[in-house]
C-alpha cells in the first residue's frame, strides 16, 4: 500500500483559495477587504505564516502562503472563521460565508513559486476587471512594485531577489515577468492528485508513514462559535491574558478588537494567545 501524502509540514508552501457560498460575494466594499487583510495579518503573526502574494476578488480570494510551522489548517480555520463572524454580523446575515472547505495546493517552491504568485496577481486581468495588474488595488502587486511599503507579513524580498539583488532592476524585471504571464496557461493545471504542484521527485518526497497531526490537508467545515461578549470573557477569566485568549479562540473577535477593549496593543494580545498555546 502506498504511503499517504503529507500535506502539512514546516516550510510547506501552498496556493490557497476560498470562494463564497453559492458564488456569493465575500467582499461587498472596501471595509470588508480591509477587515480581511487585518485578520490575515493577525493570523500570520499568530501562526507564523508568510504570504508571498495575494489577491482579493469579489466572491473569492487567493494567496500563496509559506507555513513556517506546518500548521495551515489551524491558521485557515482562524482566518475564515473570524472573517465569517465579522461578515455575518456586519451584513446581518446567517449561515455559511464560504463554500465549504478552502482549497489548498502544495507547491514545489523552486519550480512553481514564481509562476503561481504571478497567476494570483493576474486574476483581475483574466477576469476582465482591469487592463493591467497594477490597476487592481486589492492584491500584493503594488507592494512588489514598491508603490507602497509592504506589511510585515508580506514577503516581497524573496520574489524580487529572484530577479536581481538591486531593487530597481529587480522591480523592472518582475514587472516584465508578470506582463509576460498575461494569456499564459494556468500553472495550477499541472496539479497532481488534485493536491500537489511539483515534479515526481517532489510528490515522492511528500510521502511518509501516517501521522494524525500531519495528514490533514484541509480543515473540517468552518465552525461558527457562539461567542460571549468581551465583557463576559473578562469577567469569567482568572486573568486578563486568559480572557484575551478565550475571546480570540471564539473566532468572533480580531486582535485589534480585543486590544481596543482591554486597552492594550495587538502585540500584547498576540503574546497572550501564544503563551496559552504553549501550555
Amino acid at each position: 500500500m502506498s504511503r499517504p501524502i503529507r500535506l502539512q509540514f514546516p516550510g510547506a508552501l501552498y496556493h490557497v483559495t476560498s470562494r463564497g457560498d453559492r458564488k456569493s460575494l465575500v467582499f461587498h466594499d472596501q471595509n470588508d477587504r480591509l477587515m480581511w487583510l487585518s485578520i490575515l495579518a493577525d493570523v500570520c503573526a499568530l501562526y507564523n505564516f508568510v504570504i508571498h502574494g495575494y489577491c482579493q476578488m469579489s466572491n473569492h480570494y487567493h494567496f500563496v502562503v509559506e507555513t513556517v510551522d506546518g500548521n495551515l489548517a489551524q491558521g485557515m480555520q482562524q482566518l475564515n472563521g473570524i472573517y465569517s463572524q465579522y461578515f455575518n454580523r456586519r451584513h446581518d446575515l446567517v449561515g455559511h460565508v464560504f463554500q465549504g472547505r478552502y482549497k489548498a495546493i502544495l507547491i514545489q517552491r523552486e519550480a512553481y513559486l514564481m509562476e503561481v504568485a504571478r497567476y494570483v496577481v493576474l486574476n483581475p486581468v483574466r477576469a476582465g476587471l482591469v487592463q493591467a495588474p497594477e490597476d487592481w488595488p486589492w492584491s500584493s502587486y503594488p507592494y512588489l512594485l514598491g508603490t507602497y511599503s509592504a506589511p510585515p507579513w508580506l514577503d516581497v524580498a524573496t520574489t524580487l531577489q529572484a530577479f536581481s539583488s538591486e531593487t530597481a532592476p529587480a522591480i523592472a524585471a518582475y514587472r516584465r515577468f508578470v506582463t509576460a504571464g498575461i494569456g499564459a496557461p494556468n500553472p495550477l493545471l499541472n496539479t497532481k492528485h488534485q493536491l500537489i504542484l511539483g515534479d515526481d521527485t517532489f510528490v515522492a518526497a511528500t510521502r511518509q508513514p501516517p501521522a494524525a497531526d500531519t495528514l490533514r490537508a484541509v480543515p473540517k467545515l468552518q465552525r461558527r462559535a457562539l461567542a460571549l461578549s468581551l465583557a463576559d470573557y473578562q469577567q469569567q477569566a482568572a486573568s486578563r491574558d486568559e480572557a484575551m485568549n478565550n475571546a480570540f479562540r471564539s473566532t468572533a473577535y480580531t486582535m485589534e478588537q480585543i486590544a481596543a477593549f482591554f486597552g492594550v496593543s495587538s502585540k500584547t494580545v498576540s503574546r497572550a494567545i501564544k503563551k496559552h498555546r504553549a501550555r
